[in-house]
């Protein structure tokens, strides 16, 4: 699922960023760490990191799903479970510019204005297991905090801070489980018996 939804964003991003960003712009997903420049990666670029992957609980659910197959038993499927997915979304300039810094905010402004303005990825870019996914999944937005130690974070990374945005898409994860349901009910009997009324004394 978490190759699906790197595939989804790539093509999200590709869709909406203006062409001359596409044409002129790689997009990665590789560790933004002091060995990314060598990484292979062509510059510029713009990489999104997945850093922290967690349930959402507030999207639990209990409602199972019923299947009725042409050919079968019918079976009932649980919820998929929903998944807060947080990326670290950086740029990176060619180096070649006077301006690095800015060039790299440059292309973190074309992102967040793409982030903005698509709070759902459109159905036609799902890709693999996110297709077909009820509620409309996945959601796409900004982290609504930062993170708690941003400098941990790159610690951790051996990398040297840079402007970021904190992006969070929230996907379903299916767990495969099928439960037979049992034959299906197709008519409803009821039946009504006359009381029998008791003497009176």
């Amino acid at each position: 699922m978490l190759a699906d939804l790197d595939a989804t964003l790539e093509a999200l991003l590709k869709r909406e960023l203006p062409a001359a960003v596409v044409a002129g712009t790689a997009i990665s997903f590789e560790p933004p760490d002091a060995d990314f420049t060598t990484s292979g990666v062509t510059l510029p670029a713009i990489d999104l990191f997945l850093y922290d992957v967690r349930e959402n609980a507030a999207l639990r659910s209990n409602e199972w799903a019923l299947e009725k197959p042409t050919n079968g038993a019918p079976v009932r499927h649980p919820p998929p479970t929903r998944v807060d997915c947080s990326y670290l979304v950086t740029a990176w300039a060619s180096g070649q510019g006077p301006t690095p810094a800015r060039d790299e905010h440059r292309l973190l402004a074309e992102v967040l204005k793409v982030l903005v303005r698509v709070p759902f990825v459109p159905e036609s870019l799902l890709v693999g297991e996110l297709n077909g996914q009820q509620p409309p999944l996945p959601m796409v937005r900004l982290s609504p905090e930062p993170l708690r130690n941003p400098a941990e974070l790159w610690q951790a990374l051996d990398g040297k801070p840079k402007a970021a945005l904190s992006l969070t898409v929230t996907a379903g994860v299916p767990s495969g489980l099928a439960v037979d349901a049992g034959p299906l009910v197709k008519e409803r009997v009821v039946e009504l018996h006359q009381a029998t009324r008791q003497p009176e004394d």
